[in-house]
């Protein structure tokens, strides 16, 4: 029984391969999961859901697809499609996570999160969050039209770009004290977040207990990545209540 996580995989116009990578994996490769959980930024800018451009609609119709086959999926939001709303989730079929989300694999506590909340450095940041996270704040946005939004999305991508590449690289990444104290109070022995694409596995000592924090890549337009969890078989003979972790491992997915 296998459970899969992806995250930032940043779907635009501007990039057709990585999009039509995410199609062929939702058509293949995710069928054969139990549960795909989307951790953020599965689109570059979300302006609304009303929003009828054809990659939204080619998306939504992937997704509707999986969910219709069996296949759970569960999408939280990122910093950049924060704006995904009912009328998404009710199309296709999506579970909404909340940021972060506690769930158990292989019986083990694991925390969910986008990953941008752990950048308590980058102050700068965390105040822009809080200002468009505002629930007026965003009614007042989709309260204007389609292409003033398209317009104002536009201008921000344009900023914001401008912005990280004078950042320090330090501030972008997580606050290493900011994961030990969450891990710490949702109890987890995982964290497995994206936001920052720098992919890779991180031991971790907490309370004298041993933690584990993974971080989920970009997806790109020759390649993506998944992190699979295959949940272990017990034996006949294994005692009752007994669960075991099972295997975790990454998966390249390319195009071809």
């Amino acid at each position: 029984m296998e459970t899969l996580f992806i995250s930032d995989l940043h779907l635009s116009p501007d990039r057709p391969a990585t999009v039509d990578l995410l199609l062929r994996f939702l058509a293949g490769r995710a069928r054969r999961a139990q549960r795909l959980y989307i951790l953020g930024d599965l689109f570059d800018a979300w302006i609304g859901d009303d929003d009828d451009a054809p990659l939204n609609l080619q998306v939504r119709a992937a997704l509707r697809a999986l969910t219709a086959s069996g296949v759970a999926c569960a999408l939280m939001h990122g910093n950049r499609d924060f704006l995904l709303g009912r009328a998404f989730f009710r199309d296709t079929g999506c579970q909404r996570l909340t940021d972060p989300t506690l769930i158990r694999c292989g019986g083990e506590p694991t925390l969910l999160m986008h990953g941008d909340l752990l950048c308590t450095d980058d102050l700068a940041y965390l105040k822009f969050r809080r200002r468009v996270r505002n629930p007026l704040v965003q009614r007042l946005f989709l309260w204007k039209s389609l292409a003033s939004r398209r317009a104002l999305a536009a201008d921000y991508r344009r900023k914001s770009g401008a912005a990280n590449a004078v950042k320090p690289e330090g501030i972008m990444d997580v606050n290493q004290q900011a994961v030990i104290e969450i891990l710490r109070r949702y109890g987890a022995v995982r964290l497995i977040h994206g936001h920052t694409h720098r992919p890779a596995e991180h031991a971790i000592r907490i309370d004298g207990r041993q933690a584990a924090r993974s971080v989920l890549a970009e997806w790109r337009s020759d390649r993506g990545e998944v992190l699979v969890h295959t949940s272990a078989s017990l034996s006949t003979s294994a005692p009752l209540g007994t669960s075991t972790p099972g295997v975790w491992h990454r998966e390249t997915v390319i195009a071809g």
